[in-house]
């Protein structure tokens, strides 16, 4: 029993070390499968021996049920907000005016940290032992939101996190240890939460603060854990014993206990100094890999901040330099619309031309009608226009109180505004579509989408917006008929661009068939579907002849997926399309003994549909799946083996749950693969 309780606690300082590089330093030293294996070894040992299962176990992130209420807490000390400064300026007249209550001739120094723009949390330790979480709430009392916070990787649930594995700690965690941080989700991991939702045809979310928040307070913490929250702490709310008396101080003290601190934070003797640095960032903020507003310029003496008290609820010896707004205000002329490769109608904002973050904006996106309709968006309204960074402008939302009476509401279009046909709605879905497969407002994303699937090299949006409007192209199967001497007419197209480009255009003819099938843009078919139907016909005219009866009998080929291709396949222009690039030698064939999937491994025989939003790509799960012999298919039917689902899993789970399909989450798939 020794033994095992002595490998226990290894393995819980090894992964929770680990985790402490990955998450925190951004710097890992051992590989995934090595961690992976870590794990699983750990998982084994408390599986037997459950009554040797600790807090501070990693094992104890996944997450469950929460309370249907959050209890309140209660901080040991307020969680003060901060007053604000728009300007060099205002810092100081801020300090003209507190620099009379401090002592006369003492040296003051001062810190400067990001301002992040994430949701205040603050954490409990009990002899090192994370034990409690809560939201900052009033700044007197907060929601208990324990569960949730575990599940982030970057708070570590036991302190101090080992220096290296194998060594002895180098410091000993107060009794009693209450921390403040900042948890938030990073610039990139927001954009592909809000790609991953719109694949899934989810509600997008606002911005990455709102996202973070209210993923806190799930009531089910295994929905938090699916998401990419992380974490900086940067003060001491209340401790037993002795810590460091300067800010400075106190963001080293708290990386050496293992808490993730920012690295941006520096210490100057003089004010301008600090000014000089905190203004420097206004420029530089799209460095940053999360959304920050400002930069917070505090005194560094933590005794000289308490003597300088509080005034409302900001202390006096803090600052927030604000960064000029990313967002403004503007009227919303009208609503333009596009279309996407698949018909999918997508309105956007024409605005009175405003400057957001030093760039002028007299377009930006509105996602969708429903997203109009909910956030109450009318032409004529004065709305809230958002940018930052290189994301596209969006239309936040409307300013209600300026309304005067004559804005119009936004009602969708009932007829495609390029073609004049009657649009089409799908039930369960927030997209309304073109239903024209000729539609003159498609030929751009088909073009974009049919380079992209078969890799075409060099054969971007503007290229292929200069090649429709030369008149070069008018499908897909025209690219393999561009000549030399046209291309060289395009502004920007010297010989080299141009033989490139042929070249490219000319490898992509021996792309397989599952990407050719990916390429010709059929309604429902991604690569998965592709790739069954692939194997199954073996070529494109076979796929030509299916009807709804042989397509469905596939695996993973639903009634929405064949009638989908039977509307496809039936229309002159698709037959007159292939035929056109079988032409142009654009005639992929799978030959026997190519197709299937792997044949051994735990999943072999095992069928898999995933849905909803997870933590990672649908494709890299996929993959996963694949490598250990599972199949990977589009829609559930009564052969589906496990529905693999995520936050906002749709129409499938029900269908799953009726068939009595076995449901898993994302740890139990991840079990599963172990």
């Amino acid at each position: 029993m020794a033994d095992i309780h002595k490998r226990l606690r290894e393995l819980r300082d090894q992964i929770n070390y680990h985790n402490y590089r990955y998450h925190v330093l951004d710097d890992p030293v051992i590989a995934d499968a090595e961690y992976d294996r870590l794990m699983a070894e750990l998982q084994a040992l408390e599986a037997k021996h459950p009554d040797r299962v600790t807090p501070d176990s990693p094992t104890q992130r996944v997450g469950g049920l929460v309370s249907e209420k959050f209890a309140k807490v209660r901080h040991p000390a307020p969680i003060l907000s901060l007053q604000n400064a728009f300007a060099g300026e205002g810092v100081r007249a801020w300090w003209t005016r507190i620099s009379k209550l401090a002592p006369a001739g003492r040296q003051v120094a001062f810190t400067v940290e990001p301002k992040i723009d994430g949701l205040t949390v603050v954490l409990h330790y009990r002899d090192g032992v994370y034990v409690q979480g809560a939201t900052r709430g009033d700044g007197e009392i907060g929601e208990d939101i324990t569960p949730n916070l575990r599940t982030v990787k970057a708070v570590p649930l036991k302190i101090p996190v080992p220096r290296a594995v194998g060594k002895s700690k180098t410091l000993t965690a107060p009794d009693r240890l209450v921390v403040r941080g900042e948890a938030f989700i990073t610039l990139a991991e927001f954009e592909e939460l809000n790609r991953q939702q719109a694949a899934a045809g989810e509600r997008t979310f606002a911005n990455p603060r709102n996202a973070a928040a209210g993923m806190l307070r799930q009531l089910d913490s295994r929905i938090t854990a699916r998401r990419p929250i992380t974490l900086l702490t940067y003060a001491i709310v209340d401790a037993s014993g002795d810590t460091p008396r300067s800010q400075s101080d106190t963001l080293d003290y708290l990386r050496a206990l293992g808490f993730p601190v920012t690295d941006m934070a520096r210490r100057f003797d003089a004010l301008d100094e600090a000014i000089a640095y905190a203004e420097a960032w206004a420029d530089r903020r799209d460095e940053l890999a999360y959304e920050a507003d400002g930069m917070v310029v505090k005194v560094d003496d933590l005794d000289l901040q308490a003597e300088l008290g509080v005034v409302g609820k900001d202390p006096r010896g803090a600052i927030a330099l604000k960064f000029p707004a990313r967002e403004a205000t503007t009227q919303l002329l009208d609503v333009g619309i596009n279309v996407g490769r698949t018909g999918v109608l997508t309105p956007y904002a024409i605005l009175a031309p405003v400057v957001v973050g030093g760039v002028t904006i007299e377009r930006a996106t509105l996602h969708n009608f429903d997203d109009i309709a909910r956030k109450d968006i009318r032409i004529g309204d004065r709305v809230i226009v958002k940018r930052s960074g290189d994301v596209i402008p969006y239309v936040a939302g409307p300013v209600v109180a300026a309304r005067t009476g004559k804005a119009k509401k936004i009602v969708p279009p009932k007829t495609c505004p390029y073609s004049g046909d009657s649009i089409q709605r799908v039930e369960g879905e927030v997209a309304i579509y073109c239903p024209n497969r000729d539609c003159p407002g498609r030929l751009d994303r088909q073009v974009e989408h049919f380079a992209a699937a078969m890799d075409i090299e060099g054969l971007g949006e503007k290229i292929v917006q200069q090649l429709i409007e030369a008149g070069l192209i008018r499908d897909v199967a025209d690219l393999y008929s561009l000549k030399r001497d046209d291309l060289l007419q395009l502004e920007g197209f010297a010989e080299k661009k141009t033989d490139n480009l042929l070249a490219a255009i000319a490898a992509s003819k021996q792309r397989s068939l599952s990407r050719l099938i990916g390429a010709l843009g059929i309604r429902h078919v991604g690569s998965v579907a592709a790739e069954a139907l692939a194997a199954h016909f073996r070529s494109i005219d076979k796929l030509l002849r299916a009807g709804e009866d042989e397509l469905t009998a596939l695996e993973g080929i639903g009634p929405t997926i064949a009638a989908s291709i039977v509307e496809w396949s039936s229309s002159p222009r698709s037959r007159d399309l292939v035929a056109k690039l079988k032409r142009a030698g654009v005639n992929p064939k799978l030959r026997a003994g190519m197709a299937g999937q792997a044949s051994s491994g735990r999943l072999s025989g095992k069928t898999f549909v995933v849905t909803g939003a997870l933590s990672r790509p649908r494709d890299e799960i996929a993959v996963l799946i694949k490598s250990a012999g599972g199949r990977v298919i589009d829609s559930v039917s009564k052969k589906t083996g496990y529905l693999v689902v995520g936050e906002s899993p749709g129409s499938k789970l029900a269908k799953a749950q009726s068939l009595g399909v076995t449901i898993l989450d994302e740890a139990a798939l991840d079990k599963l693969l172990r």
